[in-house]
């Protein structure tokens, strides 16, 4: 491999094994013996331990944001963009939880939660950009919602957007106490029934 392909294989790997150990379970032993490469190698790419998870955090966090917001920002209905998350979530889900499994983490963003005390400063405020910039992707799509006709005047944009981070944000731990999917999905689902029956145009 040349040097692009060995850091981005490299990066790949630690972003399985993050998600699966956790931080502190992650050790240069492992990616290298995966990748048959040395320790020396990834050293060479990457320094140390915290530049490696810093730059896989950082890469995951931007990632997601981007997908979402080509799911929350377009023009259609709320319903539809609900289900596209769900359907994203659960794709997400699955590559962590093959059939036959459950109970495995499948979030980056909530494995490393855990670990925030090690994480880098620009690690840290990857983290936190994720709730801010979801939150505000959010406040959009049901701006635009409610000018589109879907929601009455008097929803409560912010309080709506708020709540459904909060709920995104702690989609691991449902799916893992639940020992499945369906219950992270009723959940996204009978939210967003109330918040249609409460707020229909008047």
């Amino acid at each position: 491999m040349d040097n692009a392909s060995t850091r981005d294989a490299i990066k790949t790997l630690a972003l399985q094994l993050l998600i699966q150990q956790g931080y502190r379970g992650l050790n240069f032993r492992d990616i290298a013996e995966g990748l048959d490469i040395t320790r020396a190698n990834i050293h060479y790419h990457f320094g140390n331990k915290q530049m490696l998870v810093e730059e896989v955090l950082t890469d995951y966090v931007e990632g997601t944001l981007a997908a979402l917001a080509g799911i929350w920002m377009t023009d259609r209905s709320f319903a539809t963009k609900l289900d596209a998350m769900i359907a994203y979530s659960k794709d997400r889900y699955r590559r962590q939880n093959p059939p036959g499994t459950s109970g495995r983490p499948w979030s980056l963003i909530s494995r490393l939660r855990q670990d925030t005390d090690l994480l880098t400063p620009a690690g840290r405020e990857a983290l936190q950009r994720f709730g801010v910039e979801m939150t505000r992707i959010l406040r959009s799509s049901l701006e635009d919602a409610k000018a589109q006709g879907e929601f009455s005047a008097s929803l409560p944009v912010d309080d709506v957007a708020l709540q459904l981070t909060t709920l995104a944000s702690h989609a691991t731990p449902i799916t893992i106490e639940a020992g499945g999917f369906e219950r992270l999905e009723r959940l996204y689902l009978s939210y967003a029934n109330l918040v249609l029956q409460a707020f229909r145009p008047e």
